[in-house]
């Protein structure tokens, strides 16, 4: 099993980030803030003014340490990593069931079944943990919807059919999602999905969150030699890493989708902390994206059982045991595609 790596996030403005010996360094104005050993580390992710040296670069790329970097705000700009692992026969395995259009079908199924199921759990425990929300028309009648969703996946033979369905499945989820918000409603509300850029306070709490994970999924793939930007629902666009989004899918209810209702509901981030631009987008301050990047980290400390593998394992490995059961798929050892479900 893979080690559970830790990424070392760098959001403070300023900082520099330098090499000494297998040593990464962090400074602020000259002066070594944090000393971290190369070998602790899976992957650097650097928001907004982050220099790094050249001779860090190389370190990185030598210990296979991905570095990345993004706008203050949590948007990605540009990664650097080092050569690509796994062979080749995996890769081109990979683009051949990519242009099988029946093949492509059938992992996109499995993802947007998984995707719906997932999102239908993080419903039916909010009726469950919630004593207001029992009687709560609405989320039962989603809930009934999602269920024939499912049911309906199954008969549909094209990808357009299944992308039909889990939009139409997303726009059901979503439409309820703000029932499970139950503090500052009146800072924290949620009337639709807003991206590019975020339009309020649970938008951009999302969105920030969902790149964290992209990039996580992102380096998973790499980490078994496969082509991130390929993918089966999401179609070849560039610079669009479609097979990162392809198994983002699966884990968003389980890994974001909760995670974002707890910072919110149990008051662990404030309203205060957000504040909309002129040009309408909402930006979260320093403060809280660290709130939310500790937040993060112990995530994915937590354990659960895996249904397939029928073992324990972090959730930070969730990402990189998917990424192995896919190319395992590719490469012809299983028949089918197991995504992640969560019971």
């Amino acid at each position: 099993m893979k080690q559970l790596l830790n990424t070392l996030f760098v959001t403070t403005q300023g900082s520099y980030l330098s090499k000494e010996g297998e040593t990464v360094l962090v400074s602020q104005e000259r002066e070594v803030k944090l000393r971290v050993p190369i070998h602790n580390l899976g992957s650097i992710v650097c928001f907004g003014n982050v220099l790094c040296s050249p001779f860090l670069l190389g370190l990185c790329g030598e210990r296979n340490v991905t570095l990345s970097f993004l706008t203050e705000n949590g948007r990605f700009l540009a990664r650097v990593h080092g050569p690509i692992s796994g062979n080749v026969l995996l890769r081109r395995a990979q683009y051949r069931k990519a242009d099988d259009p029946a093949a492509s079908a059938e992992v996109a199924r499995s993802v947007v079944t998984a995707k719906v199921a997932n999102s239908r759990i993080v419903l039916q425990r909010a009726l469950r943990d919630t004593p207001e929300l029992a009687d709560s028309t609405p989320i039962k009648q989603v809930l009934e919807d999602m269920q024939q969703y499912i049911k309906n996946l199954q008969d549909v033979p094209t990808v357009d059919q299944i992308r039909g369905i889990e939009g139409t499945a997303a726009a059901a989820y979503f439409g309820v999602f703000d029932h499970l918000i139950s503090a500052d409603k009146e800072q924290f509300f949620f009337r639709e999905r807003s991206r590019r850029p975020p339009l309020d306070n649970m938008n951009a709490l999302l969105s920030f969150l969902y790149t964290l994970l992209v990039h996580d999924v992102q380096s998973a793939l790499e980490g078994v030699g496969l082509d991130p930007a390929v993918g089966f629902l999401h179609r070849d666009r560039p610079g669009r890493p479609g097979l990162a989004l392809d198994l983002m899918e699966e884990l968003r209810a389980y890994l974001v989708d909760r995670l974002a209702l707890s910072l919110v509901n149990r008051q662990q981030v404030k309203p205060e902390g957000f504040t909309k631009t002129e040009s309408g987008a909402v930006t979260m301050d320093d403060e809280t994206r660290k709130a939310v990047l500790v937040a993060w980290q112990k995530r994915k400390q937590e354990e659960i059982t895996h249904l397939f593998l029928q073992e324990k394992i972090p959730l930070g490995l969730l990402a990189h045991v998917q990424a192995q059961i896919l190319a395992r798929h590719l490469r012809g050892e299983l028949e089918g595609y197991p995504p992640f479900l969560w019971r």
